[in-house]
């Protein structure tokens, strides 16, 4: 993985600066934000160390302006004295509220600011716990770089090394924890990010396959002949024009100690390797960045991944239907009508809405065959939940109160944030069909919100299970860095749903 090497030195900082070997390049002193009266002030042992490099700290702050907001990064004008030659930078970190979110938005901010250096040292995140986790999240994640085809430069390599300074004894593990947990986004990123004419279904199978076996997951994967025997027909009628036929993936972790009352979450994963819209063709500009819409399958493996890793206490079995969405002589057309996993009907609209057909067949699967107590879907699936939610949020659909409310606070506490939509019964007829079970689409542009009719089809497939489906069409692109998100596929998703999987039992 591209990114720091992260631990922790039982110490104080100003025995860590005397004693700095090998030198420190950047030297990063929390500060609080005012409060009330009381000016911008710093963290900790950071007035000790600044008296040690004969800083004078409060005229810093004032010269410099501090604000000590979360993020907010300022480089200290000092020279280098004889007496400390062995570091070369001081720079001020904002802590905000002095919350974990805002102990990550530091921690990115510093990352993506020296990059390409050795050695950075802080307390920033030193309470350790959750704090020292999202610290070591926000160093890894914001100096993410995208698999790169060719030999043009790319950016600065990350940080190398990042030492949190602090004597709690939780330190060390929560920052390993954090280490561990960025790089489930950092798989899915890199998965999102990699160019259509390299992953293909075969392709992402074969990757699902490494990690199983690096992790100890169970892996399945169903093949076109595999998935006409046993009826996945839409799958099949998605990817019927693509060159590269389509595949299922069905990958288990399954806990030491597992009974059968030990819960069992499905997750299931859009994974669209490309989509030129099918027939109903996608203007060119929205084909561009499409290779990210297979975000959702690449959340749920790296999610599987971390399962396995973090020993989750629940069984988890994901499932990642994957299709190229094609235009030739056997595509699926609008009028037609496709049997689903489990014999319901369907009527074509749109086959640019290829997204919910693939989802409806894994979805039907796991209510029939692996008897879940819950099951979450998470998509790119609709252009309607970007405008009403814009890039920050994830739309959430769910009628159980219970699992939205867990789900929303996962988002919280990870930095993905969820909003939730209504299932309004009133749009349900928009998906009334004369030829089939079920319409995909609403028949009329007078229906509106595409995103919630998207959902109640979705509904349709689950069996009355508990069940919420995200759709992150919005956040898992973006067109700059910002905090701990970097251009390009985000990798939305596989944090909060990881951080959900870690409070079940």
């Amino acid at each position: 993985m591209r990114a720091p090497r992260i631990r922790a030195l039982a110490a104080r900082l100003p025995d860590v600066v005397r004693e700095a070997s090998p030198r420190i390049d950047v030297l990063a002193l929390p500060v609080q934000p005012a409060d009330g009266d009381t000016p911008p002030r710093p963290v900790g042992d950071a007035p000790a160390v600044a008296r040690q490099l004969g800083i004078d700290l409060d005229r810093v702050l004032a010269l410099e302006r501090v604000k000590g907001t979360a993020g907010e990064v300022v480089r200290v004008p000092w020279t280098p004295g004889t007496g400390h030659p062995a570091v070369d930078r001081v720079v001020l970190v904002g802590t905000g509220d002095g919350s974990p979110a805002a102990v990550r938005s530091g921690a990115a901010a510093l990352a993506r600011a020296h990059r390409g250096l050795d050695r950075l040292v802080t307390t920033l995140g030193a309470e350790g716990g959750e704090h020292a986790r999202a610290a070591a999240e926000g160093f890894v994640l914001a100096t993410y770089t995208p698999p790169r085809s060719g030999v043009g430069e790319g950016p600065r390599p990350p940080l190398r090394r990042v030492e949190v300074v602090g004597r709690r004894a939780s330190l060390t593990a929560y920052l390993a924890r954090g280490v561990t947990v960025a790089a489930e986004p950092v798989l899915a990123r890199d998965l999102a990010n990699t160019p259509s004419s390299t992953k293909g279904p075969a392709w992402v199978a074969g990757r699902a396959r490494r990690a199983a076996a690096e992790v100890g997951l169970s892996c399945r994967v169903l093949d076109s002949k595999a998935l006409a025997a046993e009826g996945f027909g839409g799958i099949l009628a998605v990817g019927a024009a693509a060159a590269r036929s389509p595949r299922l993936v069905e990958l288990g972790h399954v806990p030491p100690g597992a009974t059968d009352r030990t819960p069992h979450v499905v997750l299931v994963g859009k994974g669209i390797t490309f989509d030129s819209g099918g027939l109903s063709l996608k203007p060119r500009d929205a084909m561009i960045p499409i290779k990210t819409d297979m975000t959702g399958a690449a959340v749920v493996l790296a999610v599987l991944r971390a399962a396995a890793r973090l020993g989750v206490r629940v069984r988890v079995t994901g499932l990642l239907p994957l299709a190229e969405n094609a235009i030739g002589a056997s595509s699926y057309r609008p009028g037609d009508v496709v049997t689903q996993y489990g014999g319901s009907t369907v009527e074509i609209a749109n086959t640019d809405a290829e997204g919910r057909i693939v989802l409806a067949d894994a979805l039907a699967y796991a209510d029939a065959v692996l008897d879940p107590d819950v099951v979450v879907d998470v998509a790119t699936l609709t252009g309607a939940a970007t405008q009403g939610l814009g890039r920050g949020h994830g739309a959430l659909f769910s009628g159980d109160d219970r699992l939205a409310t867990a789900l929303l606070d996962a988002g919280r506490l990870s930095g993905e944030q969820l909003w939730r939509m209504p299932l309004v019964e009133d749009y349900r007829w928009a998906l009334d069909s004369q030829v089939a079970d079920v319409g995909h689409v609403a028949p009329a542009k007078t229906v509106g919100a595409g995103a919630v009719v998207a959902a109640l089809f979705l509904r349709e497939f689950v069996g009355g299970r508990r069940w919420a489906h995200l759709d992150i069409a919005g956040p898992a692109r973006s067109e700059r860095d910002a905090g701990v998100i970097t251009r390009g596929g985000t990798g939305f998703g596989a944090r909060l749903l990881l951080r959900w999987l870690e409070t079940l039992r």
